[in-house]
């Protein structure tokens, strides 16, 4: 079997260190899990390995013999692949399109025309292996976030793969689509494939990894084998404290009225929507990729227009032709992709928190920059957001800081209903309870969330009632006892037995 290893492998960035002697080996024929917080250093790592970065100091090793990577076409020569925690698709080309990129000598005629035919064969093939139905003439633009990480997977999967580097590859996956990917995880470790898997979902590791390495601010803090070790020790190691509860839902009385929708229908959502929210409670909203979660929070919020039924806030019906409307009536919306919808990436943290509230903070048409500064620190120190200065561009700040910078930069609107679509994808264990914590403070405050999450025992562990939706439909409401994993899953199958 094959064997790769990196050796006292440091990097820092502009004097800051992120990576101090870190060692780390995979066997072919693994999986070896790699855990630690939002920036520990293990996205930074698997960067350093596949030649995107370059390390200042330590090597890298394939079965013993020294590697220089100085591009990703050198680790990918050698057999490695990586899925990015950040999708890099282009959406203006279409699912085969991007499964060309980098193959294109493949699939060339002998006038150096596209033989488009193989190519949809190829294509077809692939999504069938990842379980994505869609046809493979699709533009990713019109693909879900879940969509879009089967194509990634798939682009991987076309390549002679020794290892692989999955970066939060179920982020954005249902529990049936993440099972579709173990079945695929485990036929590469078959074929002797050693996959490097990172994930902040512990149930995942103890079902399908061997071993584990902990980092935790750049330093490898220890490897134990997942048979032999407790998820409590691997969460202390992780975030260096013990982590008492991992859904602590507070316990509340709900009050008014918040939101209604009654039969609702848009372009996207054909069959009438009807759910309540109340102020002071989390209410979620749970099913499989496709199911029309996010067009709900897409109605709600103005982004697609209503066509059909009633909405109403604080009792009152109303009409959003615009996210502007909504946002100046107190409806927020932390979408599902803050890489792309949530963050403008190239400017900095300063720029993005302050941005919603701008007009608070102007004077004559002039922003006052010391009031401006002064509300930016508070929030970066409210959130705990992880940052080296004010203007650091949020691209490079850690994927759980991101979502953070999302939040605050709402929360400081002081909304009276927020949306929250998949508001831990890709979000540390330390990370999501501060989170958790803030969903909480805001129902106890009398505001009212409702909450689109794949991750079911999140679902499940944080709202006070949750809308099972399946076909884009409404097929179900768990409250009290009925907020059972089995009972969601009977609803999301569309078997019989449930009420719906």
């Amino acid at each position: 079997m094959s064997c790769l290893e990196m050796r006292g492998i440091e990097k820092s960035f502009s004097g800051v260190s992120v990576l101090r002697s870190v060692n780390f080996t995979v066997e072919g024929g693994e999986v070896h899990a790699l855990l630690g917080e939002n920036g520990a250093g293990k996205s930074t790592l698997m960067k350093t390995l596949t030649g995107i970065y370059q390390a200042d100091a330590g090597e890298i090793l394939l079965d013993g013999v020294p590697q220089t990577f100085r591009t990703i076409l050198d680790s990918k020569k050698a057999g490695i692949a990586i899925i990015h925690q950040e999708l890099n698709l282009f959406p203006n080309l279409s699912i085969q399109e991007n499964l060309l990129i980098g193959y294109e000598e493949d699939f060339r005629g002998m006038l150096g025309w596209v033989r488009y035919k193989q190519l949809r064969e190829h294509a077809l093939a692939l999504l069938q292996l990842v379980g994505l139905t869609r046809s493979p003439e699709t533009p990713v633009s019109e693909l879900g976030i879940g969509e879009r990480q089967l194509v990634e997977i798939a682009k991987a999967l076309q390549s002679d793969l020794r290892f692989l580097i999955m970066d939060e590859p179920t982020a954005a996956l249902t529990a049936q689509e993440t099972q579709k990917l173990f079945q695929i995880i485990a036929d590469l470790k078959t074929r002797g494939v050693g996959i490097i898997y990172i994930s902040h979902r512990l149930e995942e590791l103890f079902a399908m990894a061997d071993r584990v390495t902990v980092l935790r601010d750049g330093m490898t803090v220890g490897t134990y084998c997942l048979r032999e070790v407790a998820e409590e020790l691997l969460v202390e190691r992780m975030v260096g404290r013990s982590v008492e509860n991992r859904y602590p839902r507070s316990i509340s009385d709900p009050g008014e009225m918040l939101l209604e929708l009654d039969g609702i229908q848009t372009r996207r959502l054909p069959t009438p929507i009807s759910l309540t929210v109340r102020a002071g409670e989390i209410v979620g909203i749970g099913g499989m990729m496709g199911a029309g979660r996010t067009e709900v929070a897409r109605a709600i919020t103005g982004i697609d227009r209503i066509t059909g039924g009633v909405m109403r806030l604080r009792g009152e019906q109303i009409h959003f032709r615009a996210p502007g409307e909504a946002i100046e009536n107190g409806v927020a919306l932390v979408t599902e992709d803050r890489k792309d919808d949530g963050l403008l990436l190239s400017f900095g943290v300063r720029f993005n928190l302050a941005l919603p509230t701008l007009d608070e903070r102007q004077r004559a048409g002039f922003v006052r920059t010391r009031r401006e500064c002064e509300f930016v620190e508070e929030w970066v120190k409210r959130l705990a957001i992880r940052v080296h200065h004010m203007d650091q561009p949020v691209v490079n700040l850690s994927g759980g800081n991101q979502q953070k910078a999302v939040f605050a930069k709402w929360l400081a609107r002081d909304p009276q209903l927020l949306v929250l679509d998949e508001p831990t994808r890709g979000v540390d264990v330390g990370a999501k309870q501060e989170i958790y914590q803030l969903m909480n403070e805001m129902k106890a405050r009398r505001k009212g969330i409702l909450m689109i999450s794949s991750d079911l025992p999140e679902l499940l562990g944080m709202c006070d009632r949750v809308y099972v939706m399946r076909d884009k439909a409404v097929v179900g409401e768990l409250t009290g006892d009925e907020m059972d994993q089995e009972v969601f899953m009977t609803l999301v199958a569309g078997r019989q037995g449930v009420q719906e």
